[in-house]
Formats: C-alpha cells, sequence, structure tokens
C-alpha cells in the first residue's frame, strides 16, 4: 500500500456551503460554460479541464484529482504521476503539458489512447517509490527529485528541486536526494545527474548567504596622505 503524505481527503469537499470545489467538462457544465464562469471569475483553471472554485487554493489533492481525470479511467490504477507531473502537484512546478506517467517495466505494459495528452515511461519502480494523494499513485517527493535530476532539463529540474526541498511538509532535503542518486545503479547520466543536484546545492547555498553588511569606514575610503606644496 503506497504511503500517504496528505491523509484527508475530505481537505476538498466535493460540495460546500456554497456549492461544488472542483469542476470537470462533461459534468455539470460544458467545457465552454466554465471557460465562461473562468472570465466572470467565478473559477480558476486547474489542468485540462478542470477548473477550481475562485476562493479555493489548489493543493496537492485538487492537482492529483484534475491529473486523474485527464487520464481514461482504466489507467489511473495501474500508473504512478511522476518526474515534473508529480513536482507539480506537489506545488514545485508549473503544470506540465504532457502528464508524465510511469509504469513498472517488469509490469503488462500499458497503452496510451491515440493523441494522448500524455507520455508514459516504462521504468524501474518499488512500492516505496509511490504515495497515495486522492486515489491516485505519484512518486514520492525524494523519487521525484531524483527522477528530475536524472531525467529534467536542468534549468528546470534545478529550480523544481530547490522548490522540493524548501517545502517542509515534503521533507526531502537536497542532502538526501544526492544520496539517493548516488546509491542508485550506474546506468548513463549518472554524473550529469549528480552534478544537477550540485548546482542545486550551491544556488541554496548562495540563496540562505546573508546578505553582505555596509562597507565599515575605512573600506569606505581610504586616508589621503596631505598633500606637501
Amino acid at each position: 500500500m503506497p504511503a500517504t503524505l496528505f491523509p484527508c481527503p475530505g481537505v476538498l469537499p466535493a460540495f460546500t456551503s456554497t456549492g461544488g470545489a472542483l469542476f470537470f467538462a462533461g459534468g455539470s457544465f460544458s467545457s465552454v460554460e466554465l471557460q465562461a464562469m473562468e472570465r466572470d471569475g467565478l473559477l480558476r483553471w486547474l489542468y485540462a479541464d478542470s477548473y477550481v472554485r475562485w476562493d479555493i487554493e489548489p493543493d496537492p489533492v485538487c492537482r492529483a484529482l484534475a491529473a486523474a481525470h485527464a487520464l481514461p479511467a482504466r489507467l489511473r490504477g495501474k500508473i504512478m504521476l511522476g518526474r515534473f507531473t508529480a513536482a507539480w502537484i506537489y506545488g514545485c512546478a508549473p503544470a506540465p503539458r504532457r502528464l508524465q506517467l510511469l509504469v513498472d517495466h517488469r509490469s503488462r505494459t500499458t497503452a496510451l489512447p491515440p493523441f494522448s495528452a500524455a507520455v508514459l515511461h516504462e521504468v524501474h519502480l518499488d512500492s516505496e517509490d509511490g504515495m497515495e494523494i486522492a486515489g491516485i499513485t505519484v512518486t514520492t517527493p525524494l523519487r521525484t527529485a531524483s527522477d528530475l535530476a536524472r531525467h529534467g532539463p536542468e534549468e528546470e529540474a534545478v529550480q523544481a528541486l530547490l522548490a522540493i526541498a524548501a517545502n517542509p511538509v515534503l521533507r526531502c532535503p537536497l542532502a538526501a536526494v544526492r544520496g539517493a542518486v548516488e546509491a542508485g545503479p550506474r546506468q548513463p547520466g549518472k554524473s550529469a545527474a549528480l552534478r544537477l543536484v550540485d548546482l542545486a546545492i550551491d544556488q541554496a547555498q548562495r540563496d540562505q548567504a546573508p546578505p553582505a553588511g555596509p562597507a565599515g569606514p575605512e573600506d569606505q575610503t581610504r586616508r589621503r596622505e596631505p598633500v606637501v606644496r
């Protein structure tokens, strides 16, 4: 059973005292109607054809539900959401253009439908690599960060790693990420992944460094010797 970082599905009620909280096209409203409500300020776009009410701040539960709704129902229990999709669910990266799905390479291949808004990666997955959020399995913060170091574009991956490490709820310091990458099997790209994590560590240290104080009087001006005429 995957671990659960956000154990309270009731955090996002289906209905509140003022109506629904999360809306999907094809439910009570069409896509056109939801877009109109967004323009009127009643809803905020979340992902694909999912919207959240204007006064609700999207959280990992919201984003996981939106991602799940964008997938065929038959796939939801067979895959893990990973890489930048998982980072987005944790609030540490922008919404992905395509959902990144992971499936264990030892399982039967799960085919995506034509013109899918997702991409499927067959990788090695262990049970401890995933956790459940709102009924869908997402890679843990540590597995997410390790995957980003191995596979993410450098600039975007560094920013996501910094955001993951800075979130105290996720409990995923950069030192742990480096240790996980270093302990992984020897494979192409491992050295580059370690270098990317080191870039993130260096950036975090620079961000935490105290600002330089004002220069002392002796640094601002030097005593001038009198000019003898």
